[in-house]
C-alpha cells in the first residue's frame, strides 16, 4: 500500500466512517473509493484537496510527504 491509501484508511477508521459513507462524501461509487484505499487508483487534485479539507489534514500528510497532520494556514 502507498502512504496515501494507508493514511486515507487510517483517517476513515479513526473517524468511524464506512467506505460507503466516504464514497458518498467524495461523490464517487463505492468501488472507486475502495480503489483509493487499495492503492489501485487515486483522486484528482481537486478530490485530494477535498479529502484533506474533510479530515482537516494537509495534502502533504495525505501523500506521505510529512507526518504532521496540521494544515498551514
Amino acid at each position: 500500500m502507498t502512504a496515501f491509501s494507508e493514511r486515507l484508511k487510517l483517517l476513515r477508521q479513526e473517524n468511524r466512517y464506512t467506505q460507503r459513507e466516504m464514497a458518498d462524501t467524495c461523490g464517487i461509487k463505492l468501488r472507486g473509493y475502495q480503489q483509493y484505499e487499495y492503492g489501485q487508483n487515486y483522486p484528482t487534485v481537486l478530490g485530494l484537496i477535498e479529502i484533506a479539507k474533510f479530515f482537516d489534514v494537509s495534502t502533504d500528510y495525505l501523500l506521505g510527504l510529512t507526518d504532521k497532520r496540521e494544515v498551514n494556514r
